[in-house]
């Protein structure tokens, strides 16, 4: 009997696997990073043939760190980046472009003139997004309208699109296939049907015959086998995908509506089960497809998306050189009892939730000749948690039901001075869980449970187990002074692309 289940997780910076037992422990895992590719301001983009050349990679150094072999797997999950938009050609598997990534802001105009034409309605109705330069469909718009040949070639049937999960189903088993998770990332999917949408595709004018096959996200079917040319050596079902947010809700077990989770990656994302209900967010938040497992009824959630979290920590060290790691940043950040007045608003790439201003670029405020480093690099780990209160704020208002504690994952929740930044910002419990990369563990999940290796829900539940919990240690007054200095930085932040 397969003694291991494998996750491939793609995500902003790097692509990893990771082989998991039955307890859900991590058996071995490898990791490496892909460029990030700035083609000019506001542009970002990764070499999709380089993200698959790392993924064969890192799956067979895992199997060799483990000792396996693929007779020792029982099934691989999948989860990705999501929204990053990849063409290729459907007869030689090339890719026609570089992948353009969730954070890129070329598609500004096409989502204000959408806008401007009366679409937003439409789009937030049927897919449950804003029309917001983070998602798929105004992407592969902008490719085919600005490369040239592309238009022609996808209305003759000859490319196909894909999020990079599909990127990778297709490479490992020659199926072009999709999760509902990462479809109603694309502005194509209507969250009712969990079908892509004709309304929708044709007022982005995007032809159908590029779209893959929506699968559920655990499908006992499987989507294919793995190729035995391929880096895993044998036929192994590929059967579980979800987006990396949504990955890491399954990896939480926030099964049941009114459970919460926020992951702490290249961006930060918080996602609140609503169950099988479609709840509109009436503060700046999305709606989006949590979870379908098998043939049972998909589940919903509310998203609160921001764009820049260990980003910003990786441009203090990589764009300003303050720091030589990230790891070092929690040392500095405690160097000074506080910020010394500073606020740092990362809005690289405009703001995210609950804002959606794509005119709006980054800003260090409140400066004056006593701010050194140390305060810098803790403004910019105060900016984190701050934009995760905004969030917080604007699902509680949503739910009805405010979160007495938050369940966090992702790698910079290592950062522990940073947890503790995080409680006493939002004045809530924080947990850690004992495996905080849960992305890679939801997709496991979703793998297992179509083969049969976890049995049901209350098996995944018997796993998880609290790593450590951090409690408000600052008074409310101060708590409050802190946010209202932050949503005056926020403020300056706007308007500053002009139209």
């Amino acid at each position: 009997m397969p003694k291991y289940v494998a996750a491939i997780d793609s995500g902003t910076t790097s692509t990893r696997c990771m082989l998991f037992d039955h307890s859900g422990s991590v058996v071995a895992s490898d990791q490496q990073e892909h460029q990030q590719i700035f083609p000019r301001s506001g542009w970002v983009e990764h070499n999709p043939a380089e993200i698959w050349q790392r993924t064969q990679q890192v799956i067979r150094a895992t199997l060799d760190k483990a000792g396996v072999t693929a007779a020792d797997i029982a099934a691989i999950g999948i989860t990705n980046q999501r929204e990053t938009t990849i063409l290729w050609d459907r007869h030689t598997g090339e890719p026609v472009h570089n992948a353009i990534v969730w954070q890129d802001t070329r598609t500004d105009r096409i989502c204000k003139e959408l806008e401007a034409a009366g679409h937003g309605e439409t789009f937030y109705r049927k897919a449950g997004l804003p029309l917001a330069t983070y998602f798929s469909g105004p992407k592969i718009r902008w490719l085919l309208d600005n490369v040239d040949g592309l238009r022609a070639r996808a209305d003759a049937g000859d490319l196909l699109f894909g999020t990079v999960d599909s990127w990778l189903i297709w490479h490992l088993t020659g199926e072009h296939i999709t999760d509902p998770t990462n479809a109603s990332r694309t502005m194509l999917m209507a969250l009712e049907t969990l079908a892509w949408d004709d309304e929708l595709l044709s007022i982005l004018e995007i032809p159908r015959s590029l779209l893959p096959k929506i699968r559920p996200s655990s499908d006992p079917r499987f989507y294919g086998l793995t190729r035995s040319d391929g880096p895993l050596g044998g036929e192994i079902p590929v059967c579980g995908a979800l987006g990396d947010q949504q990955a890491a809700t399954v990896g939480q077990n926030c099964f049941s509506p009114g459970e919460a989770k926020n992951t702490y990656g290249t961006g930060c994302f918080m996602l609140l089960n609503t169950g099988e209900e479609i709840v509109h967010s009436r503060n700046g938040l999305l709606t989006t497809v949590c979870y379908q497992f098998g043939e049972n009824r998909p589940v919903f959630a509310l998203e609160g998306s921001i764009a820049m979290a260990g980003a910003t920590i990786q441009w203090l060290r990589d764009n300003l050189q303050l720091i030589s790691s990230a790891a070092e940043s929690e040392t500095i950040a405690q160097s000074v009892d506080d910020a010394g007045g500073c606020y740092l608003v990362p809005a690289f790439s405009g703001l995210y939730a609950p804002y959606w201003r794509s005119d709006a670029r980054g800003v260090l405020v409140g400066l004056t000749r006593y701010i050194n480093r140390a305060h810098i690099v803790r403004a910019a780990l105060e900016s984190i948690c701050y934009q995760t209160r905004e969030v917080l704020e604007a699902m509680n208002a949503d739910s009805g039901v405010p979160l007495k504690t938050l369940k966090v994952d992702g790698g910079a929740t290592v950062n522990n001075f940073l947890m503790q930044l995080q409680a006493d910002i939002l004045g809530t419990e924080v947990i850690r869980p004992v495996v905080a990369e849960t992305t890679s563990l939801g997709a496991a999940y979703a793998a297992g449970l179509a083969v049969g290796y976890w049995e049901n829900l209350e098996s995944l539940r018997a796993n998880w187990q609290v790593d450590r919990r951090w409690q408000p240690r600052i008074g409310e007054s101060q708590r409050e002074r802190g946010f209202a200095g932050w949503k005056k930085a926020v403020a300056r932040t706007l308007d500053w692309v002009e139209p």
